[in-house]
């Protein structure tokens, strides 16, 4: 759905965005603008003093990443792969979604994924190991 905001003239959408809750409930958030920002670190700044950002130094280790979910992930999978972007794998079916993941040029680890049986309340295999 798309609005003009007053006095700006700019057209902006807004686009509705699934959240997943670590206790199995969903939440709804508003995405604007269809803009998505990765910043690639700095030092302490006025609103975090203490914190310095700095790109994830081994790539087999992270404590977040960012989910992006998509209508058609083979599509997806092919098209951003002919544009150059290198998956650590192809999709896989993890029964609740298809997903797989990417790396951005800083190394932040990014998840694309398409709800398949999630939508069904079917969940995905626990992790490889801990079954």
């Amino acid at each position: 759905m798309g609005s003009n905001s007053p006095g700006d003239g700019r057209d902006v959408e807004h686009h509705q965005v699934m959240v997943d809750r670590p206790n199995g409930a969903d939440s709804l958030g508003l995405v604007v603008d269809k803009g998505i920002i990765m910043n690639p670190g700095g030092g302490p700044t006025a609103d975090k003093p203490d914190v310095t950002l700095k790109p994830p130094g081994d790539p087999h280790t992270t404590s977040a990443f960012l989910n992006i979910r998509v209508a058609d992930i083979e599509a997806c999978y092919r098209d951003w792969s002919a544009r150059g972007a290198e998956f650590l794998t192809p999709p896989i079916d993890r029964k609740a979604e298809l997903r797989c993941y990417l790396r951005d040029p800083d190394g932040h680890l990014i998840e694309v994924g398409q709800a398949t049986g999630m939508l069904e309340g079917v969940f995905a295999d626990p992790p490889a190991g801990t079954a």
